[in-house]
């Protein structure tokens, strides 16, 4: 059992939840044998680092308890042991992020392995189709299903949110999109600023008449190089403006921000979607680097005026955790771009199509019943925990999500064995978009019906798993220390995935084969 031992984590966990709080999702892709778990281990047969109540619940404080660090922290992991959970409920605010895998996949075509504090589950098992219903109207349907895992009493579940479908582009409402566009040097590497101009030439095209557009660039200073201008009769001046976008100095992303926002407030339309989209290395350099002045700096305007932000990053040095921290503030999320079909999907298809939110400040809550569950974990999600209490507080910030958007979380499950009946019930409340008027829709699932292996489940489960269990490796390398139930080899996932993108016949899973496959080697290489 040598392969998993625990061993000293600096830099991998960004941070401990509470007492009984959310764990942060460790990977591990180990390929040996698995010691059996009961109620008071974690799945590799060891107490849980930095659990003092285990249980993954929020347990009523958000994920704000004592952090520790260092030698202390290790010490302590060892010896903890799991209690029952205060409270068997697990909260958070929805997120649609997805440039971890991006940048994951950049950072490996490119023989390196991610740092693993920018690996982030919940973006791998986001940027996946799925299987869910969709609901008619705006809102939310509630799935959730589940399959045990080769750990007795251990099983992953699987709760699933998902919008309407994306409707045509005529039906939407009218866009006023601020494009924020860093020229500083480190742009003019290839892939960077090119990729972002031809892009945002095509989207111009595809944009109809009633959208606005407007552009402000920044290096050392920024500028507004074309105030919010209706696209029609104006499409020659907007490509004119893009044309001129040419990397110069450093990187003043705070003056950038800044100016973008006047702009957007500056060339605002009622009855219009408002937002600003940030493309960017965000490797701030000068000015304002500090990330709280510049996050106030959106709070502020998302508060007053509703705008909200897309953060769209690129370069193989990306500034990743600032990217993340300016979209949540900005009640947005990110996508990363690293080719010209990058590129143009979240320029030219989801960013129009996204335009139209279909629900503000979302927030999910999952209820495991205390009869059935001993232990559970959230998988990812780590800095969108929620207080349990705030779930119907609806002056407490959530997620935005728009039609076609798909919100997944996975769960690890320790049922008490030989019980039966109610496992968990899942909630989701969030905001009309026009009028406020909150709502919820919830969903459940029982023991019987988890399917007997998570490996003999629906093709997109078993996409999700892998997914997570990829994620899972990426961010412990050869710690083989896992925060998911049985996870298997990473030459197993590649041949999971092999499998799933053959019955699947979907490219973005034989490209998730093809990036595991860079791993294993890398990992082979380096451990």
């Amino acid at each position: 059992m040598e392969r998993y031992r625990i061993r000293r984590l600096r830099g991998v966990l960004l941070a401990l939840t509470t007492a009984g709080g959310l764990l942060l999702t460790g990977c591990g892709g180990g390929d040996g044998d698995h010691s059996s778990a009961d109620n008071s281990t974690y799945p590799s047969g060891r107490p849980a680092p930095g659990y003092a109540n285990g249980g993954g619940s929020t347990g009523g404080t958000g994920g704000t308890g004592e952090q520790k660090n260092g030698d202390d922290a290790d010490s302590d992991s060892e010896s903890r042991e799991f209690a029952p959970a205060p409270d068997y409920l697990s909260t958070f605010a929805l997120d649609v992020d997805t440039a971890s895998y991006g940048y994951a996949r950049r950072t490996l075509s490119e023989g390196r392995l991610p740092d693993p504090s920018t690996v982030r589950p919940e973006e791998f098992v986001n940027s996946f189709r799925q299987d869910y219903d969709r609901p008619d109207g705006n809102g939310f349907s509630v799935t959730v299903d589940g399959a045990r895992t080769d750990r007795e009493d251990w099983s992953l579940v699987r709760v699933g949110l998902a919008t309407r479908p994306t409707t045509d582009l005529g039906e939407r409402p009218p866009a006023a999109l601020t494009f924020v566009i860093d020229i500083s040097g480190s742009m003019a590497e290839p892939g960077r600023l090119d990729l972002a101009k031809s892009s945002l030439g095509v989207m111009t095209n595809r944009l109809r008449d009633d959208d606005s557009v407007a552009l402000v660039t920044f290096s050392d200073e920024a500028e507004t190089v074309l105030p919010m201008t209706r696209l029609g009769g104006n499409r020659d001046e907007v490509h004119d403006a893009i044309a001129t976008l040419e990397p110069t100095d450093s990187t003043n992303l705070g003056a950038g921000v800044e100016t973008g926002y006047e702009t957007a407030v500056e060339g605002m339309r009622e009855g219009a979607t408002n937002r600003v989209v940030l493309v960017s290395d965000a490797l701030a350099n000068t000015g304002d680097t500090d990330a709280d002045t510049i996050l106030e700096r959106i709070a502020s305007e998302r508060r007053e005026h509703g705008i909200t932000l897309f953060g769209v990053g690129v370069g193989s040095d990306y500034g990743d955790a600032l990217m993340e921290r300016l979209a949540d503030k900005g009640d947005g999320h990110t996508a990363y771009v690293s080719t010209e079909d990058d590129a143009r999907e979240v320029f030219c298809e989801d960013l129009p199509r996204n335009i139209d939110l279909t629900a503000r400040d979302a927030k999910a809550q999952i209820a495991f019943d205390p009869a059935t569950v001993s232990d559970f974990r959230l998988i990812g999600y780590d800095n969108r925990q929620v207080a349990d209490e705030d779930f119907r507080d609806d002056s407490v910030d959530g997620g935005e999500t728009g039609p076609g958007h798909t919100v997944t979380a996975l769960y690890a499950v320790h049922t008490r064995p030989g019980t039966e009946g109610h496992l968990a019930t899942a909630s989701v409340r969030w905001l009309d978009p026009d009028s406020r008027a909150p709502h919820e829709e919830s969903g459940r699932v029982e023991t019987g019906a988890l399917q007997d292996s998570v490996w003999s489940a629906s093709p997109r489960f078993q996409v999700t798993a892998t997914a997570a269990y990829f994620a899972d490796a990426l961010r412990l390398g050869d710690d083989r220390w896992s925060a998911l139930p049985a996870a298997p080899s990473l030459h197993d996932l590649e041949e999971h995935a092999e499998d799933l993108a053959r019955e699947t016949e979907d490219g973005e899973v034989s490209q998730l084969a093809e990036t595991i496959g860079r791993a294993r080697g890398l990992m082979a290489e380096r451990y």
